[in-house]
């Protein structure tokens, strides 16, 4: 969801990128657009064609929203990636937790892909609670700063399960 910031797909080789403009480029979570990067003059003739005649097109005032968010960006970003790695290691030197899914730990089966290939990891951790369904339910309903939502990259901490 927020690779966008610390990865160039595109320079890796892919010929489409898409984004989700609502979530972290946003900041605020008050638009709903999305945006897609090509690396060919014939995808973006394609798509730009696409775009013009089905009338796919933000409004002016989502676009300023949008600008709005993208000048924090980099802050934010930097902040995610240096909250996310201090949670992640939290949470896997923590007893009660069996697994820490996040590409900047070192156990992380994919780190060296990673490192290899972005310049930090975004604020969005996955982990299992050891036990059963119950003692994850537990955890959850005696967490104080967090929400269970089904939307993310807005301005609340969430969890899901």
């Amino acid at each position: 969801k927020s690779f966008h910031f610390f990865q160039r797909p595109l320079a890796l080789g892919a010929d489409i990128c898409m984004y989700s403009a609502t979530k972290y480029m946003n900041g605020h979570t008050d638009v709903i657009m999305g945006l897609v990067s090509v690396n060919s003059e014939d995808l973006h003739s394609r798509l730009r064609f696409l775009q013009n005649s089905l009338g796919a097109v933000p409004s002016p005032f989502d676009c300023y929203l949008c600008n709005r968010g993208l000048k924090t960006l980099h802050i934010r970003m930097e902040k995610h990636f240096k909250n996310g790695m201090a949670v992640a290691q939290f949470l896997e030197s923590n007893p009660r937790v069996e697994k820490v899914i996040y590409p900047g730990l070192t156990s992380h089966p994919q780190h060296e892909l990673a490192k290899r290939q972005c310049t930090g990891c975004p604020g969005m951790i996955s982990f299992y609670i050891k036990g059963t369904l119950q003692h994850a339910e537990t955890f959850l309903k005696n967490l104080k700063l967090f929400v269970l939502a089904e939307s993310l990259g807005g301005l609340k901490v969430l969890l899901s399960f």
